[in-house]
This record gives structure tokens, sequence and C-alpha cells, in this order.
């Protein structure tokens, strides 16, 4: 029987993209070429694209250095049956963040991530954005899909100022309204109600990142948004909408 729900393969793409924190890496091993997958933790830069912190002492490290060509897969764990759960197949190439480059990476990494600070400093570990090359979801019987970049990636276009601002975004909503960040958490995002705290662990356009231990959720904004000025007045609104279903 065909599904008969409502179906956005890329909404639910970027939702993935979003949303987990680990993922399978496939990679091409340095000698012989031959397929070596390993499980890896895994954020999201401002657009989407999937970073990796990674040591060069590790299998994988050393083929992306050999040969940048990989693929990620990231899928939703639901309960019951794995293969029941969306999933995406993300190909592309991951290359090392180095220098100045390297700074959005790793804070957007150790935002969602913040028990790898001990970590990062290494001189061994790095910083590995994935661009993306294409993505193919998988969300059940007769929901197969291949999709382009531009389709789950979002567009930077024109919002500068929002990205510049985003430390400061972070630091002061965490601080500020802790409160706020579990009402849109748990009425707006779909996370399960209980006595964790949540805090903002990202922001970018389209949507706010929110994290609570080893639980992520993901806040869509109604429209996209461009500036400080444009997010605080959408995310009031979101707020008025959270509480008004308390």
């Amino acid at each position: 029987m065909f599904p008969s729900s409502p179906f956005d393969p890329q909404a639910l793409a970027r939702s993935l993209l979003r949303r987990r924190r680990q993922g399978a890496l496939a990679t091409l091993m340095a000698k012989g070429g031959a397929p070596y997958c390993s499980l890896v933790n895994v954020a999201s830069d401002v657009d989407g694209a999937p970073i990796l912190l990674i040591s060069r002492l590790a299998v994988h490290t050393g083929n992306i250095l050999a040969d940048p060509r990989v693929s990620l897969m990231l899928d939703e764990r639901a309960a019951g049956d794995p293969l029941e759960g969306a999933r995406i197949m993300v190909a592309g190439e991951a290359h090392e963040a180095t220098g100045a480059a390297a700074q959005r990476p790793r804070r957007r990494y150790l935002n969602a991530h913040p028990d790898a600070e001990v970590f990062a400093g290494f001189p061994d570990f790095g910083f590995f954005r994935v661009r993306i090359d294409g993505v193919h979801l998988v969300a059940g019987f007769g929901r197969i899909v291949d999709l382009a970049p531009s389709q789950v990636l979002t567009d930077l276009t024109g919002c500068e100022a929002l990205l510049e601002a985003e430390p400061e975004i972070i630091t002061h909503m965490n601080a500020e309204h802790s409160g706020t960040m579990k009402l849109y958490a748990e009425k707006l995002a779909g996370a399960a109600e209980g006595d964790g705290s949540w805090r903002c662990s990202g922001c970018d356009p389209d949507g706010i990142d929110l994290a609570s231990g080893l639980e992520a959720a993901r806040l869509d904004f109604p429209e996209r948004v461009r500036d400080p000025a444009a997010l605080r007045a959408i995310l009031r609104r979101l707020a008025d909408e959270a509480r008004s279903r308390s």
C-alpha cells in the first residue's frame, strides 16, 4: 500500500542534516581502495553541511587525506524496525578547514558536542567539512528521492549580518531565555516533555538548533530571516505560539 501522509523530501532531508549528531561515515581505503565504514559524531554548518572532528590517527582520516570522497548516512533512529525510519546518504567530499576558515566549523561543532572541547586542541585532530554533491533519501515504500545540494542546503545569500552575530545570539538566548528554549523544543519542535533543560546550539536563516544532553531538536522558522532584527521578531512570535500551547 502506498503511503498517504504528506511527504516533503526536501524538508525531511534538511531536518536529518540538522538534527542528527551521529552517523556512519564511508571512506575509501588509502591502500587498495576498499570501502571502509566507521561511526562518527556530526554537527552541521550554518548551511547544513556536515562537520566532522576527526583524528589523523584514525583510519578514516588517512583515507580522506588520500581521497576526499565520502558518503555519510544519517538516520532517524526510530523505535522498532530501524528500516522503517527515514535516512539519508550524503555523497560528497570531506576537506579539512584550516586557519581562519576553521573558526566557524570549530564553534559550530563544539556547540553541538561540548564534551569534544578536550580533543579539539590536540594537534592530530582537525575539523572537516563535507561538501555535499548529492543526497539520497529513503523514507519508506515509494519514498525514495535523490536531491541536489541546492534542495537541502540553506542559502546564505544576504544573511551576513545574521551569521556574524550568531555567537552573540546563542550566548544571549541561553543566558536570558533558557525557559523559552525549553518551550521551543517541547511545544514547537516535537521534543518529549520532561525535566531536562534545553539550550540553543545554532542559528541560521532557516531556524535554530536546540540541544539537551544527547538529544537534539530543530525549530524551523515560518519564513527566512536575514538579520538579527528579523530574528528577534520571529522568535517573539514563536515564543507567543509556544506559550499558547502550554
